[in-house]
C-alpha cells in the first residue's frame, strides 16, 4: 500500500479542496489517462486496487504510470472514545485530487484493451472519472 516512509509533521489539518487542477491535468507520460471530475481524498488502499486492475487487463504488457500519491495523514480516535482528550492517531494516507487531474495514464497496449483497463480502473475509484486519449494517437504506433 502507497504511503510516505517518513513525514516532516504526523498530524496534518484537514485543509479546503477548491478550484480544478493547477498542475498534473494533462497527459504527460502514456497515450491514454483516467481523468477525475470531481474533487475527493483518494486513500492508498483505493489506488493499489485500481492500479491492480488496469494491470490485470492490459496483461501485464505496456506501461502503467501512477500520477497521484497518497501524503496526507488522515486521523481517527477508537470507537466508544468521549469527545476531547486530542486529535486521534493517524490511520491512513490519502491523495488529494482535484477536478481535472490525471490519475493513472498507460502506454503500450491497443485502445480498445486501454479504454477498457482504465474503464475498470475507475469503477475502484470514489469519483466520476473520463477517460482521455493522447490528441496524436494513432493506432499503428501501439
Amino acid at each position: 500500500m502507497l504511503q510516505p516512509k517518513k513525514t516532516k509533521y504526523r498530524k496534518q489539518q484537514k485543509g479546503k479542496m477548491k478550484g480544478n487542477a493547477q498542475r498534473g491535468h494533462q497527459l504527460a507520460f502514456g497515450s491514454f489517462g483516467l481523468k477525475t471530475l470531481e474533487e475527493a481524498w483518494i486513500t492508498g488502499r483505493q489506488i493499489e486496487a485500481a492500479r491492480q486492475a488496469i494491470t490485470r487487463h492490459m496483461k501485464r504488457e505496456g506501461q502503467l504510470w501512477i500520477r497521484i500519491f497518497p501524503d496526507k495523514p488522515v486521523t481517527k480516535k477508537p470507537a466508544e472514545v468521549r469527545m476531547g482528550k486530542g486529535k486521534g492517531a493517524p490511520e491512513y494516507f490519502v491523495a488529494r485530487v482535484n477536478p481535472g487531474r490525471i490519475m493513472f495514464e498507460i502506454d503500450g497496449v491497443p485502445e480498445a484493451i486501454g479504454k477498457e483497463a482504465l474503464r475498470l480502473g475507475a469503477q475502484k475509484m470514489p469519483v466520476a472519472c473520463k477517460i482521455v486519449v493522447r490528441r496524436d494517437y494513432a493506432e499503428d504506433l501501439a
